[in-house]
């Protein structure tokens, strides 16, 4: 198993260009399996989730093509012919994503048999949301050995256009539920949808193969259902999230670099944190310069849905909490487990306590290098960052979560100067 070590105390210098966004990717790849034409997708970042998706999309019957050898960002996806409407176990327990195959299968093919999902051990992340989705829209649905079974009845009607009110906002659930409705008769109304600029970019990607799709970027989505979509050419969004890792390492580490590729306006929330900290910014239309020469302000905050603070940035900013120049609470709302990497923190000599869905960091001037294991995607970056910004050298194992969610991230830190290498 890969592991990750490195020696800290040495600043970030250069640029970093951003991959395409993971989950924008992964509910992009399955939009293929609403059309029987090809499908182009260009800035795919080379992830093991992705990498997964795709295995999952040819079980099913999906051609994957790779028009430039070596380029597994531009890919050419096609569903002219779907084999099988099952998402085997095997294939679902590494990444709850899969669940995404479960709206398009249903609305093409009428039928889905899709495995109970799996993924980072961060909370319980239910998907009573999409089956209550789906049976609004006429599906008759059970869960039966482990597996949701979903048909429409009888099995060549389509799905029903309907109003839906989600219980609490879900991106996958909001993608799911927007998939399945572009192919259905009549109009469908999204309430409570997610707001993420992800969904934006699939919905994007669905009006440029015919759906008809209002109010993207909102929280109400309306969809005028079609009887069938055409291939299209579509290029991912920049992972917002592999940008303020980027933020929060040079925030932690010091230094100067630009970070490239990105989409600053998706960043708001934490660019306002991180400026509270004493991250000095410059910010282009593509582009952030960020430059960090004294010991991080310790800053307040609490996830939620977007447009505030993402969870998935959550253990990232931590990192820089604890070693601030004072105090900070950190608050948790999307998921319960998701203080995992709290205790490998205080390996490496942080001082953060819990007090249940709160975290308490009194920040200490140094980290010590140890050894720590990742729990879960985010919290591995996070882990990587204290490893830069300690004393001495760090070594950080289980790091396949790592590489679910970030395109060669050890590489790109090397490029700016970090001492950090890979070890099989």
């Amino acid at each position: 198993m890969d592991k990750l070590q490195m020696v800290g105390g040495t600043s970030l210098q250069g640029e970093v260009e951003i991959a395409g966004a993971k989950n924008a990717a992964l509910p992009i790849l399955c939009a293929c399996l609403l059309a029987d034409q090809p499908v182009v997708l260009r800035n795919v970042p080379d992830l093991q989730d992705v990498r997964t998706m795709l295995k999952l999309l040819q079980e099913i019957g999906v051609t994957v093509d790779f028009p430039n050898p070596g380029d597994r960002s531009h890919l050419v996806l096609s569903a002219a012919v779907i084999k099988s409407s099952e998402a085997t176990y095997e294939m679902v327990k590494t990444m709850r994503a899969s669940i995404l195959v479960l709206g398009p299968l249903l609305a093409r093919m009428h039928s889905a048999k899709v495995s109970l999902p799996g993924g980072c051990a961060i909370g319980a992340r239910p998907v009573d949301q999409h089956i209550k989705g789906l049976k609004a829209m006429g599906a008759s649905i059970k869960i039966k050995s482990g597996y949701i079974q979903a048909e429409t009845k009888p099995q060549s009607d389509r799905l029903k256009g309907v109003s839906i009110l989600t219980d609490m906002i879900t991106v996958t659930g909001t993608e799911n539920l927007l998939m399945a409705a572009t192919l259905a008769s009549g109009i469908t109304i999204l309430e409570n949808a997610a707001r993420e600029p992800e969904v934006g970019d699939l919905a994007e990607l669905l009006v440029k193969m015919g759906a008809k799709i209002s109010g993207i970027g909102s929280d109400r989505l309306v969809i005028e259902g079609v009887e069938k979509l055409h291939g299209a050419d579509h290029s991912v969004i920049a992972d917002r999230i592999e940008a303020g890792t980027f933020l929060c390492a040079v925030a932690a580490i010091g230094g100067e670099i630009t970070v490239k590729d990105c989409r600053p306006d998706t960043l708001d929330a934490v660019i306002v944190k991180l400026r509270e900290a004493g991250l000095k910014m410059e910010i282009g239309p593509d582009w952030i310069k960020a430059t960090m020469q004294d010991r991080p302000k310790p800053v307040n905050f609490r996830t939620s849905e977007y447009p505030a603070f993402p969870t998935d940035m959550q253990a990232q900013l931590m990192t820089v909490n604890a070693i601030a120049s004072g105090n900070s609470t950190i608050t948790e709302t999307i998921f319960e487990n998701r203080f995992m990497h709290v205790q490998e923190l205080n390996r490496l000599g942080a001082d953060i306590a819990i007090e249940g869905n709160t975290a308490i960091a009194q920040g200490v001037e140094k980290l010590a290098g140890a050894i720590v294991m990742a729990t879960d995607l985010r919290a591995s970056a996070s882990l990587v960052i204290a490893g830069l910004a300690a004393q001495g050298e760090t070594q950080v194992d289980r790091i396949y979560h790592l590489d679910r969610g970030y395109d060669r991230m050890e590489q790109k830190l090397t490029l700016l100067g970090a001492n950090i290498k890979r070890v099989k």
